[in-house]
């Protein structure tokens, strides 16, 4: 099957032998999940309206007012984490590798039970203490504004693949359920994120995503135990094992794509969900630690939970369709092809809530990088509230027109997501945890820290074309440079105090 076929698919099954009325198939089907697609967008947009009324500040749409609870900071982060990457992203590495694909959402989740017990409470009240409303606003207080531009720079360009990689998924749905082309679809997904999200920051988000997490979960929910019993997923599972490259018994289990494949999602993965500054910033937003907590605690264990259903929904999927070119229409096809009308249509508004509340997250650290990171800090420092936000909203929109060109020309969901998650652990991960456990590392050190990691990481992708150094993931090996050039820098500076 082509990658972008423009025939129009259908997703729902047709409804003309209960009403007894006669419809083209094609253009039924099409209809309903039209409307499906078209009320929830519309519904998004709505509460998102209606929420923004409450911004009066910055702080507001920053951390929203550092009022969240446990409840809210529990649905605003696990809606952000179940996107792309752990829906069509993960069913279709279940398709390819069985059920070892848990990794990959369940990396997402060991990353972020640390922070629940560790860096989220510590950088919360580091946070509320200074005012902070953003990881670059820490990097600034902690180091110096040098690191704080850096960090921007490179998470910028990191933030625009998780946010292409989330219209990608998006662009995929409307392609098998609808026939949209992926540069109509990626535009579709920018118009609807970037609406709701610029009207009301992370105020509209968080309360958006109460409404997106209930509505994914019910579908994921529903369409697995589905597919499991009436769908015989079991069987269909079985089929899949017999039929993989790599044997029934490794597809069948947890570590069947190997430890090195296992320790280079967790290297990637893990610690992303500890640093990434759309969590973080998240967490400034939370009410007291108790809600850093439980709040981040929670999302943690959704995740490690979550994490089968795509690994078995794409097991399932290769015994049904055993030849598909590319393994991320797994997804799709189970929705068009394996389930009845009513779940259909839940599961489409499932899947659609997953990968714009991810992109969300994305048009998060975007909009918060370059409006206060890099305009205020750096070109505007004596911007105003009203300043401030009209570029937040203007960078929203730019960012959300770039997110959905860049979507065109990356291949898959799972290439995008693996640019950012590796980008984020090279820049940020040891300066972050160590200005946080250690006074003595200056400016200079996390400067040289950024620079060496991210050299060395990318330089081993592009060497080894991502194998990693004798099966080292490449994230670990710019870790470990990284490391030795911080404690020398760190000792070198010392020791010059000392002779001083």
């Amino acid at each position: 099957m082509p990658h972008w076929k423009r025939k129009p698919r259908c997703v729902i099954k047709s409804i003309a032998t209960i009403t007894g009325t006669h419809y083209p198939q094609g253009s039924l089907d099409d209809m309903i999940s039209s409307i499906v697609l078209l009320g929830y967008a519309a519904l998004l947009l709505v509460v998102g309206t209606i929420v923004s009324r409450r911004i009066q500040a910055s702080s507001d749409f920053y951390v929203a007012g550092r009022d969240l609870g446990a409840g809210l900071v529990f649905s605003t982060l696990l809606a952000a984490n179940i996107g792309a990457g752990s829906t069509v992203g993960a069913t279709g590495l279940g398709y390819r590798d069985g059920l070892s694909a848990w990794w990959w959402v369940g990396s997402a989740g060991i990353g972020s039970a640390i922070l629940a017990w560790s860096v989220g409470p510590r950088i919360w009240r580091v946070a509320r203490e200074h005012n902070l409303y953003t990881v670059g606003d820490y990097l600034e207080l902690r180091f110096s504004r040098s690191v704080r531009i850096l960090a921007a720079l490179l998470l910028w360009l990191g933030s625009l693949s998780i946010l292409a990689g989330q219209f990608i998924a998006v662009a995929l749905i409307l392609n098998v359920t609808l026939g949209f082309s992926k540069p109509i679809g990626c535009l579709i997904a920018a118009v609807v994120t970037t609406t709701y999200f610029s009207s009301g920051g992370l105020h509209s988000s968080a309360r958006v995503n109460v409404l997106q997490l209930a509505v994914k979960l019910s579908g994921f929910a529903l369409a697995s135990a589905y597919l499991w019993y009436a769908g015989r997923g079991r069987d269909w599972i079985q089929v899949a094992s017999v039929g993989s490259e790599s044997g029934s018994t490794a597809y069948l289990n947890l570590f069947g794509i190997g430890i090195p494949s296992v320790l280079r999602y967790i290297s990637i993965l893990a610690p992303s969900f500890v640093v990434s500054p759309g969590i973080l910033q998240k967490v400034f937003g939370a009410r007291d630690e108790r809600a850093v907590r439980f709040g981040i605690g929670l999302n943690a264990v959704g995740l490690f939970t979550f994490a089968i259903v795509p690994a078995l929904m794409g097991a399932i999927a290769r015994g049904k369709f055993p030849l598909l070119g590319n393994s991320e229409l797994a997804l799709p096809l189970l929705l068009m092809k394996s389930l009845p009308l009513w779940l259909g249509g839940l599961l489409l508004g499932a899947i659609f809530s997953a990968e714009l509340s991810a992109a969300d997250a994305g048009l998060f650290m975007l909009t918060t990088s370059l409006s206060r990171d890099l305009y205020q800090a750096y070109l505007r420092p004596q911007a105003d509230d009203r300043q401030l936000m009209r570029v937040t909203r203007g960078t929203a929109v730019a960012c959300g027109v770039t997110g959905a060109l860049i979507g065109t020309l990356l291949p898959t969901v799972i290439s995008a997501l693996t640019i950012f998650y590796t980008l984020l652990t090279a820049a940020l991960l040891l300066p972050l945890v160590a200005g946080l456990y250690s006074k003595r590392v200056s400016g200079r050190a996390a400067l040289a820290t950024m620079i060496v990691s991210v050299a060395v990481t990318f330089a081993n992708e592009i060497a080894t074309h991502g194998r990693g150094l004798w099966s080292i993931p490449s994230s670990i090996l710019g870790m470990a440079a990284s490391a030795l050039v911080m404690l020398l820098v760190t000792a070198l500076e010392s020791s010059s105090q000392n002779t001083l």
